[in-house]
């Protein structure tokens, strides 16, 4: 790769750092999409990544949907990311965390950063002790008002926009649902639809995890390699993003999608194909907003737990427009959401630009 310019998932981004310290073996990138909103925000992942374009390549599209996620939901805030190559488990950890967040100190408050794969809540209070802007902190919330529980609940009410459009009606007794990935939001969002009647089967390649569910509420399960292809309602993408692609598609027998994981569709092609297939497919950066709704509050004014819920609440409304400008327009879902978003930070640059504020 000669230039990161040149890569295929390069959306204009305004800023691209590559980041290292020789003393924790630091190896990073913090990307920053847009910030005509905002400052950026989005999540710090921890993950070993292959190779460096794969690292490159990951950082520029979750960057991007955190663009189009944060429009969306109506938050202040542009689209950011980082990533530490590294694995979590690593002994390292708190080293690579603490060095991450001074390279993010120095950007005064361009980019905030929080949770994500690899890095939880208490992690994000350890870089906290280095940086002044990280959000979604343990520190932050009391038991009951963890961002986790909102990404669910944001999970749940875009199952439900996705259950009325493909039955009629938003009842999800006997709805069937297909879960790939169940670590702590998945995991939460597969007891919020049993409590509601809703039959789920799950995957995850953590087999505890699989096994805590078993137990406690009795789902069943089925190899990762085959939850995709369960005869299901609802197909619930929960683990890494990609994993809606052209191997996958011809194997669905789902009649929806609705799911937490980032950067579902492999290619943009594959919204199309959904489409074409009549399969209501919910963009993911609508649907898993909940977390940023809740967690990034303290950025632009303070925690608020109702606050947050009513605008959790709103993915349903969200989602069914969506799915009904798509049928209306025979437009992919994810057009529709990005075209929504682009107009929203379209119109705050042109009214920065008015008031000669840029």
């Amino acid at each position: 790769m000669n230039s990161v310019f040149a890569h295929p998932s390069f959306d204009d981004h305004e800023q691209v750092l590559f980041v290292s310290d020789s003393s924790s073996g630091l190896r990073g990138i913090i990307a920053i999409h847009n910030t005509v909103l905002g400052p950026a925000a989005g999540g710090c992942r921890m993950y070993p990544y292959a190779s460096m374009d794969e690292a490159i390549k990951d950082v520029l599209r979750l960057s991007r949907g955190m663009t189009m996620k944060n429009a969306m939901a109506n938050l202040p805030l542009g689209g950011g990311k980082c990533v530490i190559i590294g694995d979590s488990s690593d002994a390292n950890k708190e080293l690579l965390l603490r060095s991450m967040a001074r390279h993010g100190q120095r950007l005064a408050g361009s980019y905030w950063t929080a949770i994500d794969v690899g890095v939880s809540a208490h992690d994000a209070d350890i870089m906290a002790e280095e940086c002044d802007y990280i959000f979604a902190r343990a520190s932050d919330f009391a038991e009951d008002f963890q961002p986790s529980e909102f990404t669910s609940l944001g999970g749940f009410q875009g199952i439900r926009a996705v259950a009325k459009h493909i039955r009629g009606s938003d009842d999800l007794n006997d709805l069937r649902v297909a879960i790939q990935g169940v670590g702590q939001t998945g995991a939460r969002l597969a007891a919020l639809l049993i409590a509601r009647g809703v039959k789920v089967v799950v995957a995850d390649v953590n087999e505890q995890a699989v096994l805590n569910l078993r137990r406690e509420h009795g789902v069943s399960s089925v190899e990762p390699s085959e939850i995709h292809k369960q005869d299901v309602d609802i197909f619930c993408p929960c683990a890494l993003g990609g994993t809606i692609n052209a191997k996958t598609i011809p194997e669905l027998k789902c009649k929806g999608i609705a799911g937490l994981a980032n950067n579902q569709l492999e290619q943009p092609e594959n919204g199309r194909q959904l489409l074409e297939l009549g399969i209501a497919y919910a963009p993911d950066f609508v649907v898993n907003a909940g977390g940023m709704m809740g967690a990034s509050m303290p950025i632009f004014s303070g925690p608020d737990k109702e606050k947050s819920l009513k605008h959790v609440a709103g993915i349903y409304d969200s989602v069914t427009d969506i799915l009904d400008q798509s049928q209306t327009e025979s437009l992919p879902t994810e057009l529709i959401a990005e075209r929504i978003a682009m107009e929203r930070i379209n119109a705050a640059s042109c009214n920065a630009s008015r008031h000669g504020t840029v």
